[in-house]
């Protein structure tokens, strides 16, 4: 499931406080959702005509709604959504039971893994049938597209059912000297071919029906109808005609030299495949493994630190060094291997081997021949090390962006870990190199911490209603081996390990000599600061603010310290202490990703927040989605009533910018209106 994907969720719950607790719980599974409640049958029509919900999560403790009746008027409102049964225990005759009355799926809420897991496990089911309608709708009308090509096109096309002719274009009536097509009607393919070549196509046409591992294309003699031949090459690929399955064949006339071909399919520095062609092997390796075929690896390498190397030798010489580490990857690559370029500095490999031991040994002895390797470049001589990431391929994962996803993402985990590393994304052993990958990130969070290596950005806050002052959030990011590194790589495993209360501190205390900085300038500026749950929870927290903001005599209110909704909801008595303190402290309080609780407003009861930062999902598209517009602006109405300002993160367009002023918002914040910028701490 992708991690922004946003679950629409309607809960059938006997109260907003468990529905609040699960959602709470998806949410710290790293899922967004956007939920609903209903517990009576008028609640329940009025949820899916409005929120059109992808799942159902039933509560059969829910007396008022039987779940006939909830199966009832799903089938009645003609969407697909999944219905989950939401069980505090389960057994086997409850199971069977629920199955039997139409749900989906049994999750239970005393088990938060297993409950996750039904339910990412029908969002993406769900997906996925929506996908294949729509990929069936498009392969309707894309075979509707290519029958009416089909008679306009130069080259000779038949379609081949059991070896016998179907269907014809003109095209291949007169390459084959026939008036009609009912002179070609039954008429067997192997009639049109030279009979030397007649056991080696018949093989070809079995295996391609069997769908076993066939050429796409061979070379033969062709015949036409008065018994003159001319040299063909035959291509095939799978087709249905009139719903029936079939091989489409083409003919096409030998004109030009193969050996032509392969040069002009070669990069001329290298000597490796171009990128067109390499993509084409990649679709070739991911349709065999769609058909069962294993033992197949996609490898993407890159030299470590290219743009500071090409800097220091000069463009000029960059593809002297290109074809040096092409040379390494050459004379390793085995009789079935291929090797090309993906992108300016990017070789992309596909091995055959059946031994995941063979596919390391390759990788390690690739990346040892160039790291003992002196290359010229010029008048200088130079190292080289390389990071190589991959995966490997089988019917799991049998989609090439799917495939190139995989890979890419291993090859930035290689150079995250500082470069001359391998990373090979493989199911069976995720676990183990999750462990190793995580070992790593804390060893660079410790040095961090230790070494000052963190860095801030600052990004604009602007004001819609003329506000007096600068209003910035701070944004952390941390120096990797390739360069600055996202918090979403390293802030979990903070958390996970107890570091995070000591990234907050260090945070806190820069964006402090910040502001104490700004004061001396004249400039009043006000900082967003994100906290975590464990911050939260220290109580030595506090004491340490207070001291330090007495140091930098600052005015109050200028941090405003934040946390997201779901967070605070479920630590919300540490939450409440924790923010009265703050404020006689003279500091303010923001609550993010507001609004995607059932009740949100509620939360404002028990912890002051002074501003409310919108939940980004109604950010998107927002000048489409008149839902969102109201909804915001039905925040806003209240917000305002609360003495609250209200803040508009993610903002994509200019049109959203307009709309969100005429919602009432207070202030808004995206890359449209400004990237990040690197916070600059000046005495």
């Amino acid at each position: 499931m992708k991690n922004n994907a946003v679950i629409k969720i309607l809960f059938i719950e006997n109260s907003v406080e468990d529905a609040e607790q699960i959602i709470s719980l998806i949410r710290n599974a790293g899922i967004a959702v956007r939920p609903a409640r209903a517990t009576d049958s008028e609640q329940l029509k009025k949820s899916l005509d409005e929120l059109g919900p992808d799942l159902v999560l039933f509560n059969p403790g829910v007396g008022s709604l039987p779940l006939r009746e909830v199966a009832q008027a799903i089938d009645a409102s003609g969407r697909d959504m999944a219905l989950i049964a939401n069980v505090a225990q389960m057994d086997a005759q409850s199971v069977s039971d629920l199955f039997a009355a139409g749900v989906h799926g049994v999750a239970s809420h005393g088990q938060p893994r297993q409950f996750i897991t039904v339910v990412q496990r029908e969002f993406d089911s769900l997906n996925t049938r929506r996908q294949v309608r729509k990929l069936e709708s498009a392969l309707r009308e894309s075979e509707r597209r290519c029958d009416a090509l089909l008679d306009s096109s130069n080259d000779a096309i038949a379609y081949v059912h059991e070896g016998m002719h179907v269907r014809a274009n003109r095209s291949y009536l007169d390459t084959f000297g026939y008036e009609d097509f009912d002179e070609l009607l039954g008429l067997p393919i192997l009639d049109l071919i030279n009979h030397e070549y007649a056991d080696a196509l018949k093989t070809l046409l079995k295996n391609h029906s069997r769908d076993e591992k066939a050429p796409p294309n061979t070379d033969l003699i062709a015949r036409r109808a008065d018994g003159s031949t001319f040299p063909a090459t035959i291509e095939f690929a799978h087709a249905t005609f009139e719903g029936e399955t079939c091989l489409q064949v083409v003919f096409r006339r030998q004109l030009i030299d193969p050996a032509m071909v392969e040069q002009l399919q070669r990069d001329p520095v290298t000597g490796l495949y171009l990128r067109a062609r390499t993509l084409e092997f990649i679709d070739e390796a991911v349709a065999a493994a769609a058909s069962g075929r294993k033992g197949q690896t996609l490898l993407l390498i890159e030299p470590d630190n290219w743009n500071a190397t090409v800097a220091g030798i000069g463009l000029g010489k960059a593809d002297e060094l290109l074809a040096g580490v092409a040379a390494r990857i050459n004379a390793l690559l085995g009789p079935d291997d291929v090797a090309g370029l993906l992108a300016e500095h990017t070789f992309g490999v596909l091995l055959h081997s059946s031994s995941d031991d063979a596919i390391k040994a390759w990788i390690t002895s690739l990346q040892q021949q160039i790291a003992e390797r002196i290359f010229d470049a010029g008048q200088r001589s130079i190292t080289l090390t390389v990071s190589i990431g991959g995966s490997l391929l089988a019917e799991k994962n049998a989609n090439a962006e799917l495939l190139l996803n995989q890979a890419s993402t291993a090859l930035r985990n290689a150079q995250g870990q500082g470069g001359n590393r391998s990373d090979l994304h493989d199911p069976t052993a995720r676990e183990k190199a999750d462990e190793e990958r995580e070992r790593n990130w804390l060893t660079q969070l410790r040095q961090a911490l230790v070494q000052d290596e963190f860095v801030l950005h600052h990004q604009h806050v602007i004001s819609l209603q003329d506000a007096d002052g600068d209003y910035s959030e701070i944004l952390l990011r941390m120096n990797g081996p390739q360069g600055e590194v996202q918090p979403g790589f390293f802030m979990p495993i903070a958390e996970k390990h107890g570091l995070s209360a000591e990234i907050d501190r260090w945070v806190l205390d820069k964006a402090i000599s910040a502001l104490q900085a700004r004061d001396t300038q004249g400039v009043a500026t006000t900082f967003f600061v994100k906290l975590t749950t464990d911050s939260l929870q220290r109580p030595e927290l506090l004491p340490w603010l207070a001291k330090r903001l007495q140091q930098a005599a600052l005015k109050r209110g200028r941090i405003v310290l934040e946390m997201t909704e779901s967070k605070v909801v479920t630590l919300l008595r540490p939450a409440q202490e924790f923010v009265a303190g703050w404020k006689k402290l003279g500091g303010r309080f923001a609550l993010e990703q507001f609004g995607s609780g059932l009740n949100s407003f509620q939360l404002l009861s028990h912890v002051e927040a002074d501003y409310l930062k919108i939940d980004r999902s109604y950010m998107s598209g927002l000048p489409q989605q008149a839902e969102n517009q109201q909804k915001i602006a039905e925040i806003c109405q209240q917000a305002h009533e609360l003495k609250k300002q209200v803040i508009a993160e993610w903002v994509e367009d200019a049109a959203s910018t307009s709309l969100l002023f005429a919602c009432g918002v207070d202030f808004v914040q995206g890359n449209f209106l400004q990237e990040p910028q690197l916070l600059t701490i000046k005495p």
